[in-house]
């Protein structure tokens, strides 16, 4: 059983399958897939998706379940299969209790969630599963015990009821990594490129995800109004824009320099839309993608001894934003996110010291009228 990467008929969108022992496609889980590609989910949540279905359905296999009428007990049973080391999931192998969880607790939770959101999608055929594995609680403060499952997609008016899982194993809340201003300064200064400073700098000075960043065109960066614009659109290096709308991003003057100088000092005569290209490598020209920007990246980790990935200069520009005193309404706007929710889960985790800085900031400290 694997995951197989197809393009979906006549035309370039990239979509994923999951194939079985036959190499045929496993007919209910393709259903899944196909309709999250028709309503243009992104290919690496397809993909995650996929990969998740595949491990359930290995799981259903190697214990002769019928996918339609799985019971709780068989979910917990999946929930210990995965905490096992795959060498022991056969049974083969035994595991001592000593042995740490193969899965963490956030990895589990987010397969259960990729197999209720399935078995939700199959709701709407009949198969009642899915009223197992989530149930729906009236919203606000004073929830009732849980009524009963409702249809896929049906709770969309203000108040709505809330989707809880049936199963879910409690994490620790983890905060995102942020980089030092001397770490970000280290990396940039270890670049031996214009581009590839211009790439890193970008990432801190507008918070665009990696994909955005290499899916950008000459026309959405605009030099006299210092702006960065993000476009989801379809790229040649398979780059994806993530959020369904455009938005545009205030820029520094640095931020501007910079990209003028890679401009006349390295991109020179190129006739290419794209902003990020290939420019010291094969093939010439054609725009960068993914699998050369982490090659760059495992260098200045060497060079550096920074352990750092792409996505931790978003996470840097957002704290660094509300540390400022940026409002949260601001910062989501900036990222580019659909819900203020998303934004406040992420990023609410000022420090005692960032709290003692807005205080100190405010005159709480100092001047008042009681002495204590």
């Amino acid at each position: 059983m694997r995951v197989h990467r197809v393009l979906m008929p006549g035309s370039t969108t990239e979509s994923w399958t999951l194939l079985g022992e036959d190499l045929r496609p496993v007919g209910p889980v393709e259903s899944f897939l196909a309709y999250l590609s028709a309503v243009e989910r992104s290919p690496n949540t397809v993909k995650a998706y996929a990969h998740d279905l595949k491990d359930w359905w290995t799981y259903l296999d190697g214990r002769g379940l019928d996918w339609k009428s799985v019971d709780l007990e068989a979910m917990a049973g999946f929930v210990a299969w995965l905490r096992l080391p795959p060498a022991a999931r056969n049974g083969a192998v035994a595991v001592l209790p000593t042995v740490e969880h193969h899965c963490t607790a956030s990895s589990v939770n987010r397969k259960l969630a990729a197999v209720s959101t399935f078995y939700e999608f199959h709701a709407r055929g009949g198969i009642e599963v899915a009223g197992l594995l989530v149930t729906m609680r009236p919203a606000g403060p004073h929830r009732s015990a849980a009524t009963s499952y409702k249809p896929f997609l049906q709770h969309i008016a203000s108040g709505k009821p809330e989707r809880t899982r049936t199963i879910k194993l409690k994490t620790g809340r983890t905060h995102p990594r942020v980089l030092t201003a001397a770490q970000v300064q280290k990396i940039l200064d270890a670049c031996g490129h214009l581009r590839d400073r211009l790439l890193f700098a970008l990432l801190l000075d507008t918070g665009v995800r990696i994909g955005e960043a290499l899916g950008l065109r000459h026309d959405d960066i605009a030099i006299a109004e210092r702006q960065v614009t993000v476009v989801p659109r379809q790229n040649d290096n398979r780059a994806r824009a993530k959020a369904g709308r455009s938005r545009t991003i205030p820029a520094s003057a640095e931020l501007m320099r910079l990209y003028s100088d890679y401009l006349h000092r390295e991109y020179g005569a190129l006739d290419s839309d794209y902003v990020f290209v290939n420019l010291f490598a094969e093939p010439h020209g054609r725009p960068w993608g993914y699998p050369a920007v982490y090659d760059l990246v495992q260098r200045l980790r060497k060079t550096t001894g920074i352990a750092f990935e792409p996505h931790q200069y978003r996470h840097t520009y957002a704290t660094w934003l509300l540390r400022r005193g940026a409002g949260m309404e601001t910062v989501k706007e900036c990222l580019g996110h659909a819900s203020i929710t998303t934004t406040i889960d992420t990023y609410g985790h000022l420090t005692v010291e960032d709290a003692r800085q807005t205080l100190e900031a405010a005159g709480w400290f100092t001047g008042r009228e009681v002495r204590l």
